[in-house]
Protein backbone atom coordinates (compact mmCIF):
# COMPACT_ATOMS: atom_id res chain seq x y z
CA UNK A 1 0.00 0.00 0.00
CA UNK A 2 1.09 3.10 -0.83
CA UNK A 3 1.57 6.05 2.53
CA UNK A 4 -1.13 8.38 3.09
CA UNK A 5 -0.58 11.55 1.74
CA UNK A 6 -0.32 14.43 4.44
CA UNK A 7 -3.00 17.08 4.00
CA UNK A 8 -1.82 20.20 2.11
CA UNK A 9 -0.55 22.81 4.00
CA UNK A 10 -2.87 26.02 2.90
CA UNK A 11 -1.08 29.81 3.38
CA UNK A 12 -2.71 31.95 5.42
CA UNK A 13 -4.54 33.72 2.60
CA UNK A 14 -6.05 30.45 1.74
CA UNK A 15 -7.47 29.83 5.11
CA UNK A 16 -11.12 30.45 5.63
CA UNK A 17 -12.05 32.76 8.92
CA UNK A 18 -13.74 30.91 11.52
CA UNK A 19 -16.55 32.98 13.20
CA UNK A 20 -16.46 32.20 16.85
CA UNK A 21 -19.99 33.49 18.43
CA UNK A 22 -20.47 33.56 22.11
CA UNK A 23 -23.83 32.62 23.43
CA UNK A 24 -23.54 32.62 27.41
CA UNK A 25 -25.19 35.85 28.71
CA UNK A 26 -28.50 35.67 30.30
CA UNK A 27 -29.57 39.37 29.24
CA UNK A 28 -30.85 40.60 32.75
CA UNK A 29 -31.31 44.29 31.98
CA UNK A 30 -34.07 43.26 29.32
CA UNK A 31 -36.38 41.30 31.53
CA UNK A 32 -38.98 40.37 31.34
CA UNK A 33 -38.35 38.98 27.72
CA UNK A 34 -34.62 38.05 28.34
CA UNK A 35 -34.33 35.57 31.19
CA UNK A 36 -31.68 33.00 31.65
CA UNK A 37 -33.87 30.18 30.48
CA UNK A 38 -34.61 32.20 27.25
CA UNK A 39 -32.19 35.01 26.63
CA UNK A 40 -31.75 37.84 24.55
CA UNK A 41 -29.96 36.55 21.64
CA UNK A 42 -32.66 33.73 21.12
CA UNK A 43 -35.17 36.22 20.87
CA UNK A 44 -36.10 38.61 17.38
CA UNK A 45 -35.51 41.57 18.82
CA UNK A 46 -34.68 43.71 15.87
CA UNK A 47 -35.95 42.16 12.79
CA UNK A 48 -38.10 38.76 12.11
CA UNK A 49 -34.65 36.84 13.21
CA UNK A 50 -33.56 36.50 16.15
CA UNK A 51 -29.84 37.85 17.55
CA UNK A 52 -28.43 34.72 17.43
CA UNK A 53 -29.29 34.17 13.89
CA UNK A 54 -28.01 37.64 12.65
CA UNK A 55 -25.01 37.36 13.88
CA UNK A 56 -23.99 33.87 12.20
CA UNK A 57 -25.38 34.84 9.28
CA UNK A 58 -22.78 38.15 9.63
CA UNK A 59 -19.99 35.18 8.89
CA UNK A 60 -21.16 33.78 6.11
CA UNK A 61 -20.43 33.63 2.46
CA UNK A 62 -16.73 33.41 0.49
CA UNK A 63 -14.63 33.37 2.90
CA UNK A 64 -15.86 32.03 6.05
CA UNK A 65 -16.02 28.51 7.66
CA UNK A 66 -19.19 27.36 9.39
CA UNK A 67 -19.13 28.72 12.83
CA UNK A 68 -18.45 27.42 16.47
CA UNK A 69 -20.68 28.23 19.11
CA UNK A 70 -19.46 28.24 22.76
CA UNK A 71 -23.23 28.39 24.61
CA UNK A 72 -24.93 27.13 27.71
CA UNK A 73 -25.70 23.59 27.82
CA UNK A 74 -29.37 24.13 28.56
CA UNK A 75 -29.80 26.30 25.04
CA UNK A 76 -28.25 23.71 23.15
CA UNK A 77 -31.82 22.56 20.97
CA UNK A 78 -32.41 26.03 21.00
CA UNK A 79 -29.90 26.85 19.63
CA UNK A 80 -29.39 24.33 17.09
CA UNK A 81 -32.82 24.54 15.97
CA UNK A 82 -32.46 28.13 15.29
CA UNK A 83 -28.97 27.69 13.11
CA UNK A 84 -31.43 25.11 11.01
CA UNK A 85 -33.98 28.04 10.28
CA UNK A 86 -31.22 30.45 9.37
CA UNK A 87 -29.41 28.17 7.16
CA UNK A 88 -26.63 27.52 8.70
CA UNK A 89 -24.71 24.25 8.38
CA UNK A 90 -22.07 22.37 9.26
CA UNK A 91 -21.59 24.38 12.76
CA UNK A 92 -19.80 23.32 16.37
CA UNK A 93 -22.03 23.86 19.19
CA UNK A 94 -19.38 23.36 22.24
CA UNK A 95 -21.10 23.64 25.22
CA UNK A 96 -20.24 24.82 28.46
CA UNK A 97 -20.88 22.76 31.53
CA UNK A 98 -20.66 26.04 33.60
CA UNK A 99 -20.24 29.92 32.70
CA UNK A 100 -16.91 30.77 33.02
CA UNK A 101 -16.90 34.59 31.00
CA UNK A 102 -15.45 34.74 27.59
CA UNK A 103 -11.71 33.61 28.10
CA UNK A 104 -12.44 30.45 28.83
CA UNK A 105 -14.79 29.62 26.06
CA UNK A 106 -12.56 31.40 23.54
CA UNK A 107 -9.46 29.40 24.44
CA UNK A 108 -12.24 26.10 24.06
CA UNK A 109 -12.58 27.48 20.31
CA UNK A 110 -9.29 27.90 19.47
CA UNK A 111 -7.85 25.00 21.01
CA UNK A 112 -10.57 23.04 18.71
CA UNK A 113 -9.72 25.13 15.48
CA UNK A 114 -6.13 25.04 16.37
CA UNK A 115 -6.75 20.88 16.22
CA UNK A 116 -6.93 21.07 12.40
CA UNK A 117 -5.62 24.48 11.19
CA UNK A 118 -3.69 26.60 13.91
CA UNK A 119 -3.19 29.71 11.55
CA UNK A 120 -6.79 30.27 11.35
CA UNK A 121 -8.01 33.31 11.39
CA UNK A 122 -10.92 33.43 14.57
CA UNK A 123 -13.70 36.21 14.45
CA UNK A 124 -14.93 36.34 18.04
CA UNK A 125 -18.70 37.94 18.22
CA UNK A 126 -21.09 38.44 20.96
CA UNK A 127 -24.78 36.82 19.97
CA UNK A 128 -26.53 39.21 21.29
CA UNK A 129 -25.21 42.70 19.38
CA UNK A 130 -26.36 44.59 16.63
CA UNK A 131 -25.09 46.21 13.74
CA UNK A 132 -27.12 48.76 11.83
CA UNK A 133 -25.04 49.81 9.02
CA UNK A 134 -23.65 45.86 7.96
CA UNK A 135 -23.17 47.52 4.52
CA UNK A 136 -19.50 48.91 6.17
CA UNK A 137 -18.87 45.20 7.79
CA UNK A 138 -17.24 43.37 5.22
CA UNK A 139 -14.35 45.81 4.70
CA UNK A 140 -14.09 46.63 8.84
CA UNK A 141 -13.63 42.70 8.97
CA UNK A 142 -10.77 42.19 6.18
CA UNK A 143 -8.62 45.39 7.42
CA UNK A 144 -9.08 43.54 11.28
CA UNK A 145 -8.17 39.83 9.42
CA UNK A 146 -4.97 41.48 7.38
CA UNK A 147 -3.48 42.45 10.64
CA UNK A 148 -4.60 39.37 12.45
CA UNK A 149 -2.74 37.40 10.15
CA UNK A 150 -0.01 39.54 10.83
CA UNK A 151 0.39 37.77 14.51
CA UNK A 152 -2.09 40.77 16.09
CA UNK A 153 -5.10 40.66 18.10
CA UNK A 154 -7.53 43.36 17.18
CA UNK A 155 -10.57 44.70 18.20
CA UNK A 156 -13.11 47.06 17.22
CA UNK A 157 -13.74 50.28 18.57
CA UNK A 158 -17.11 51.91 17.40
CA UNK A 159 -17.86 55.67 16.60
CA UNK A 160 -19.67 56.60 19.95
CA UNK A 161 -22.78 58.67 19.02
CA UNK A 162 -23.47 59.65 22.51
CA UNK A 163 -22.06 59.53 26.31
CA UNK A 164 -22.71 56.26 27.06
CA UNK A 165 -21.94 55.17 30.55
CA UNK A 166 -22.88 51.31 30.03
CA UNK A 167 -19.77 50.76 27.84
CA UNK A 168 -16.06 50.55 28.16
CA UNK A 169 -14.19 52.67 25.82
CA UNK A 170 -11.00 51.77 24.03
CA UNK A 171 -8.55 54.76 23.53
CA UNK A 172 -6.79 54.75 20.14
CA UNK A 173 -2.76 54.86 19.43
CA UNK A 174 -0.84 55.63 16.72
CA UNK A 175 -1.59 54.16 13.04
CA UNK A 176 0.69 51.27 12.54
CA UNK A 177 2.89 50.79 9.43
CA UNK A 178 1.99 48.79 6.62
CA UNK A 179 -1.53 48.03 8.30
CA UNK A 180 -4.21 50.84 6.96
CA UNK A 181 -6.91 51.64 8.64
CA UNK A 182 -5.37 49.76 12.28
CA UNK A 183 -4.47 51.50 15.17
CA UNK A 184 -1.99 50.67 18.12
CA UNK A 185 -4.27 50.35 21.18
CA UNK A 186 -3.43 52.32 23.51
CA UNK A 187 -5.43 51.41 27.04
CA UNK A 188 -9.01 50.54 28.02
CA UNK A 189 -11.34 52.28 30.21
CA UNK A 190 -13.88 50.77 32.30
CA UNK A 191 -17.32 51.41 32.01
CA UNK A 192 -17.45 55.78 33.36
CA UNK A 193 -19.81 57.98 35.03
CA UNK A 194 -21.49 60.58 32.99
CA UNK A 195 -19.56 63.37 33.59
CA UNK A 196 -16.00 61.31 32.37
CA UNK A 197 -18.22 59.38 29.91
CA UNK A 198 -18.87 63.35 28.36
CA UNK A 199 -15.26 64.08 28.38
CA UNK A 200 -14.61 60.61 26.42
CA UNK A 201 -16.48 61.40 23.80
CA UNK A 202 -15.48 64.93 23.26
CA UNK A 203 -11.88 64.36 23.24
CA UNK A 204 -12.43 61.62 19.76
CA UNK A 205 -9.30 59.46 21.01
CA UNK A 206 -12.16 57.56 22.43
CA UNK A 207 -14.26 54.67 21.07
CA UNK A 208 -16.84 52.23 22.34
CA UNK A 209 -15.33 48.83 23.01
CA UNK A 210 -17.51 46.40 20.58
CA UNK A 211 -15.89 43.48 22.27
CA UNK A 212 -15.73 41.79 18.65
CA UNK A 213 -12.32 40.18 18.52
CA UNK A 214 -9.88 38.85 15.10
CA UNK A 215 -7.00 36.65 15.98
CA UNK A 216 -5.36 33.56 14.92
CA UNK A 217 -6.26 30.59 17.22
CA UNK A 218 -2.31 30.40 16.91
CA UNK A 219 -2.16 33.73 18.47
CA UNK A 220 -4.75 34.13 21.17
CA UNK A 221 -3.16 30.35 22.53
CA UNK A 222 0.23 32.02 22.49
CA UNK A 223 -0.75 34.94 24.63
CA UNK A 224 -3.02 33.23 26.91
CA UNK A 225 -0.27 30.76 27.93
CA UNK A 226 2.08 34.00 28.82
CA UNK A 227 -0.76 35.94 30.39
CA UNK A 228 -3.15 33.33 31.10
CA UNK A 229 -1.69 29.83 31.65
CA UNK A 230 -4.45 28.90 33.83
CA UNK A 231 -7.19 29.29 31.95
CA UNK A 232 -5.57 27.66 29.58
CA UNK A 233 -4.06 24.92 31.49
CA UNK A 234 -7.86 24.46 32.40
CA UNK A 235 -9.84 24.38 29.15
CA UNK A 236 -7.10 22.40 27.59
CA UNK A 237 -8.06 19.66 29.83
CA UNK A 238 -11.74 20.11 29.35
CA UNK A 239 -11.03 19.94 25.05
CA UNK A 240 -8.66 17.10 25.93
CA UNK A 241 -11.53 15.14 27.95
CA UNK A 242 -14.46 16.11 25.72
CA UNK A 243 -17.28 13.96 24.78
CA UNK A 244 -19.42 14.40 21.29
CA UNK A 245 -23.58 14.35 22.51
CA UNK A 246 -25.02 14.44 19.63
CA UNK A 247 -24.66 17.06 17.18
CA UNK A 248 -22.56 18.59 20.69
CA UNK A 249 -19.10 18.83 21.88
CA UNK A 250 -19.64 18.74 25.81
CA UNK A 251 -15.98 19.75 27.28
CA UNK A 252 -15.05 17.69 30.04
CA UNK A 253 -17.14 19.35 33.01
CA UNK A 254 -14.64 18.54 36.34
CA UNK A 255 -11.35 20.60 33.74
CA UNK A 256 -13.78 23.42 32.24
CA UNK A 257 -15.22 24.24 35.65
CA UNK A 258 -11.82 24.79 37.26
CA UNK A 259 -11.08 27.53 34.69
CA UNK A 260 -10.83 31.39 36.49
CA UNK A 261 -14.07 33.24 35.42
CA UNK A 262 -12.58 35.87 33.56
CA UNK A 263 -13.40 38.06 30.25
CA UNK A 264 -10.59 37.89 27.25
CA UNK A 265 -10.14 41.59 28.32
CA UNK A 266 -8.86 40.92 31.26
CA UNK A 267 -7.37 37.98 30.32
CA UNK A 268 -5.01 39.01 27.39
CA UNK A 269 -5.83 42.01 25.71
CA UNK A 270 -5.23 44.07 28.52
CA UNK A 271 -1.58 42.97 29.24
CA UNK A 272 -0.95 41.78 25.13
CA UNK A 273 1.81 43.81 23.16
CA UNK A 274 -0.05 42.65 20.15
CA UNK A 275 -3.07 44.78 20.36
CA UNK A 276 -4.80 46.41 18.07
CA UNK A 277 -8.11 49.00 17.32
CA UNK A 278 -9.89 48.50 13.79
CA UNK A 279 -11.91 51.97 14.56
CA UNK A 280 -15.56 51.68 12.67
CA UNK A 281 -18.78 52.94 12.63
CA UNK A 282 -21.33 50.11 12.00
CA UNK A 283 -24.20 51.47 14.27
CA UNK A 284 -23.30 48.80 17.09
CA UNK A 285 -25.09 48.30 19.98
CA UNK A 286 -24.78 45.54 22.73
CA UNK A 287 -28.73 45.73 23.18
CA UNK A 288 -28.04 45.68 26.68
CA UNK A 289 -31.12 47.45 27.81
CA UNK A 290 -34.56 48.94 26.78
CA UNK A 291 -33.27 52.28 26.65
CA UNK A 292 -30.80 51.10 24.09
CA UNK A 293 -33.45 48.91 22.10
CA UNK A 294 -35.95 51.75 21.71
CA UNK A 295 -32.60 53.90 20.69
CA UNK A 296 -31.49 51.38 17.44
CA UNK A 297 -35.31 50.99 16.31
CA UNK A 298 -38.02 52.22 13.84
CA UNK A 299 -40.09 55.37 15.76
CA UNK A 300 -43.29 56.71 15.12
CA UNK A 301 -44.09 60.49 14.59
CA UNK A 302 -43.86 60.90 18.45
CA UNK A 303 -40.48 59.01 18.90
CA UNK A 304 -42.72 55.93 20.36
CA UNK A 305 -41.53 51.76 19.71
CA UNK A 306 -44.42 49.22 20.10
CA UNK A 307 -44.18 46.14 19.35
CA UNK A 308 -47.16 43.49 19.60
CA UNK A 309 -50.87 44.21 20.45
CA UNK A 310 -50.28 47.96 21.48
CA UNK A 311 -52.27 51.18 21.80
CA UNK A 312 -50.48 54.57 22.24
CA UNK A 313 -52.87 58.30 23.43
CA UNK A 314 -50.48 61.22 24.21
CA UNK A 315 -47.87 59.65 24.70
CA UNK A 316 -43.72 60.39 23.77
CA UNK A 317 -40.33 58.62 23.29
CA UNK A 318 -41.36 55.46 24.34
CA UNK A 319 -40.55 51.70 24.31
CA UNK A 320 -44.04 49.71 24.81
CA UNK A 321 -43.99 45.95 23.89
CA UNK A 322 -46.73 43.69 24.99
CA UNK A 323 -45.94 39.46 24.32
CA UNK A 324 -49.42 38.63 25.83
CA UNK A 325 -52.41 41.00 26.93
CA UNK A 326 -52.91 44.26 25.08
CA UNK A 327 -51.42 46.94 26.79
CA UNK A 328 -52.66 50.54 26.44
CA UNK A 329 -50.82 53.93 27.32
CA UNK A 330 -51.78 57.14 27.77
CA UNK A 331 -49.74 59.99 29.20
CA UNK A 332 -46.55 59.05 29.54
CA UNK A 333 -43.14 60.56 28.10
CA UNK A 334 -39.83 58.23 27.94
CA UNK A 335 -40.56 55.21 29.41
CA UNK A 336 -40.56 51.55 29.14
CA UNK A 337 -43.40 49.38 29.39
CA UNK A 338 -43.05 45.50 28.71
CA UNK A 339 -45.56 43.13 29.24
CA UNK A 340 -45.19 39.29 28.65
CA UNK A 341 -47.55 36.48 30.39
CA UNK A 342 -46.74 36.22 33.73
CA UNK A 343 -44.91 39.74 34.21
CA UNK A 344 -44.72 43.38 33.99
CA UNK A 345 -42.45 46.06 33.61
CA UNK A 346 -42.86 49.49 33.61
CA UNK A 347 -39.53 51.96 34.11
CA UNK A 348 -38.18 55.48 33.11
CA UNK A 349 -35.61 54.89 30.28
CA UNK A 350 -33.14 56.67 32.25
CA UNK A 351 -33.19 54.05 34.38
CA UNK A 352 -33.28 51.12 32.26
CA UNK A 353 -30.26 49.82 33.76
CA UNK A 354 -31.69 49.60 36.93
CA UNK A 355 -34.01 46.40 36.14
CA UNK A 356 -30.78 44.26 36.57
CA UNK A 357 -31.43 44.99 40.20
CA UNK A 358 -34.81 44.20 39.82
CA UNK A 359 -34.10 40.68 38.69
CA UNK A 360 -31.76 40.44 41.43
CA UNK A 361 -34.40 41.33 43.98
CA UNK A 362 -36.46 38.61 42.47
CA UNK A 363 -33.86 36.03 42.54
CA UNK A 364 -33.52 36.71 46.50
CA UNK A 365 -37.21 36.22 46.41
CA UNK A 366 -36.96 32.57 44.98
CA UNK A 367 -39.16 34.18 42.42
CA UNK A 368 -39.34 31.83 39.28
CA UNK A 369 -40.04 34.48 37.01
CA UNK A 370 -36.21 35.83 37.32
CA UNK A 371 -35.24 32.99 35.50
CA UNK A 372 -37.59 31.23 33.62
CA UNK A 373 -40.67 31.99 31.43
CA UNK A 374 -44.15 30.10 31.47
CA UNK A 375 -43.64 28.83 28.37
CA UNK A 376 -40.38 26.39 28.99
CA UNK A 377 -38.92 24.92 25.78
CA UNK A 378 -37.82 21.10 25.27
CA UNK A 379 -35.90 19.51 22.46
CA UNK A 380 -38.93 17.89 21.83
CA UNK A 381 -41.26 21.51 21.82
CA UNK A 382 -42.47 23.21 25.03
CA UNK A 383 -44.75 23.48 27.70
CA UNK A 384 -46.71 26.14 29.37
CA UNK A 385 -48.48 26.23 32.73
CA UNK A 386 -52.34 27.32 32.19
CA UNK A 387 -53.74 26.77 35.55
CA UNK A 388 -51.68 26.15 39.25
CA UNK A 389 -53.81 25.32 42.56
CA UNK A 390 -53.56 23.23 45.63
CA UNK A 391 -52.36 19.85 44.95
CA UNK A 392 -53.18 20.15 40.98
CA UNK A 393 -51.69 22.17 37.95
CA UNK A 394 -52.94 22.13 34.27
CA UNK A 395 -50.74 22.46 31.61
CA UNK A 396 -50.38 22.56 27.83
CA UNK A 397 -47.98 20.35 26.14
CA UNK A 398 -47.06 20.86 22.40
CA UNK A 399 -44.75 17.80 20.62
CA UNK A 400 -42.96 18.04 17.33
CA UNK A 401 -43.34 15.77 14.72
CA UNK A 402 -41.52 12.34 14.86
CA UNK A 403 -40.55 13.61 18.74
CA UNK A 404 -41.07 11.52 22.05
CA UNK A 405 -40.84 12.85 25.87
CA UNK A 406 -38.19 10.75 27.89
CA UNK A 407 -39.44 7.58 29.39
CA UNK A 408 -40.31 7.91 33.07
CA UNK A 409 -42.05 8.10 35.86
CA UNK A 410 -43.10 10.58 38.81
CA UNK A 411 -43.04 9.42 42.69
CA UNK A 412 -45.74 12.13 43.67
CA UNK A 413 -48.16 12.61 41.15
CA UNK A 414 -50.51 11.07 38.57
CA UNK A 415 -51.25 12.91 35.28
CA UNK A 416 -54.57 12.88 32.92
CA UNK A 417 -53.53 13.84 28.82
CA UNK A 418 -56.57 14.92 26.63
CA UNK A 419 -55.10 15.33 23.15
CA UNK A 420 -56.93 18.58 21.28
CA UNK A 421 -54.45 18.23 18.29
CA UNK A 422 -52.55 15.38 16.56
CA UNK A 423 -51.81 12.00 17.29
CA UNK A 424 -49.91 10.33 20.67
CA UNK A 425 -48.30 7.37 21.19
CA UNK A 426 -48.91 7.07 24.62
CA UNK A 427 -46.29 4.02 26.21
CA UNK A 428 -47.96 3.00 29.59
CA UNK A 429 -46.20 0.20 31.54
CA UNK A 430 -45.90 -2.56 29.59
CA UNK A 431 -48.71 -1.33 26.69
CA UNK A 432 -48.78 0.76 24.19
CA UNK A 433 -51.85 2.93 23.32
CA UNK A 434 -53.07 5.04 20.43
CA UNK A 435 -55.07 8.28 21.74
CA UNK A 436 -56.21 10.54 19.14
CA UNK A 437 -58.30 14.08 19.08
CA UNK A 438 -60.47 14.04 21.96
CA UNK A 439 -59.63 11.52 23.58
CA UNK A 440 -58.15 11.01 26.82
CA UNK A 441 -55.52 8.67 28.96
CA UNK A 442 -55.55 8.15 32.69
CA UNK A 443 -51.18 7.74 34.44
CA UNK A 444 -51.83 6.25 37.83
CA UNK A 445 -48.95 7.24 40.19
CA UNK A 446 -45.73 5.87 40.07
CA UNK A 447 -46.18 4.14 36.13
CA UNK A 448 -43.42 3.95 33.65
CA UNK A 449 -44.85 6.15 30.88
CA UNK A 450 -43.48 7.88 27.40
CA UNK A 451 -45.18 10.50 25.09
CA UNK A 452 -44.68 10.71 21.76
CA UNK A 453 -45.45 12.10 18.06
CA UNK A 454 -46.20 9.55 15.45
CA UNK A 455 -48.04 12.48 13.21
CA UNK A 456 -47.29 14.75 10.61
CA UNK A 457 -48.69 17.71 12.55
CA UNK A 458 -47.46 19.02 15.80
CA UNK A 459 -49.41 17.28 18.80
CA UNK A 460 -50.80 19.35 21.22
CA UNK A 461 -52.54 18.02 24.77
CA UNK A 462 -53.90 19.36 28.15
CA UNK A 463 -52.06 17.56 30.83
CA UNK A 464 -53.80 17.41 34.57
CA UNK A 465 -51.17 16.46 37.32
CA UNK A 466 -52.81 15.57 40.59
CA UNK A 467 -50.61 15.10 43.69
CA UNK A 468 -48.56 16.00 46.93
CA UNK A 469 -46.06 17.51 44.73
CA UNK A 470 -45.96 18.79 40.88
CA UNK A 471 -42.46 20.51 40.68
CA UNK A 472 -40.46 19.53 37.46
CA UNK A 473 -37.34 17.72 39.58
CA UNK A 474 -40.63 15.17 40.10
CA UNK A 475 -38.80 12.95 36.96
CA UNK A 476 -37.08 10.12 36.77
CA UNK A 477 -36.18 9.28 33.64
CA UNK A 478 -35.46 5.94 32.57
CA UNK A 479 -34.39 6.14 28.70
CA UNK A 480 -33.65 9.75 26.84
CA UNK A 481 -33.32 10.04 23.13
CA UNK A 482 -31.34 13.40 24.19
CA UNK A 483 -29.48 12.28 26.96
CA UNK A 484 -30.58 14.41 29.48
CA UNK A 485 -29.83 13.34 33.08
Amino acid sequence: MPDAQAAPVRSPEETPVVPVILSGGSGSRLWPVSRASFPKQLWPLISDKTMLQETALRGTGAGFAPPVIVCNQEHRFLIAEQLREAGIVGARIVLEPVGRNSAPALAAAALLVAEETPNAVLWMMAADSAIARPDRLAAAVSTAVEAARGGRIVTFGMKPTRAETGYGYIEVGHPLDGLAGVHALAAFVEKPDAARAAELVASERYLWNSGMFVFTAETLLEEMQLHAPEVLSAVRRATEGRDTDLDFIRLDPDAFASAPDISIDYAVAEHTHRAAVVPADLGWSDVGSWDALWDISPKDGAGNVSVGDVFLEHTSNCYVRSDGIVTAVTGLADAVVVVTEDAVLVTHRDRAQDVKKVVERLRGAGRHEAVAHNRCYRPWGFYESLIHGDRFQVKRIVVMQNQKLSLQRHYHRAEHWVVVAGVALVTRDAEQVMVRENESIYLPLGCTHRLENPGRIPLTLIEVQSGAYLGEDDIVRIEDVYKRS
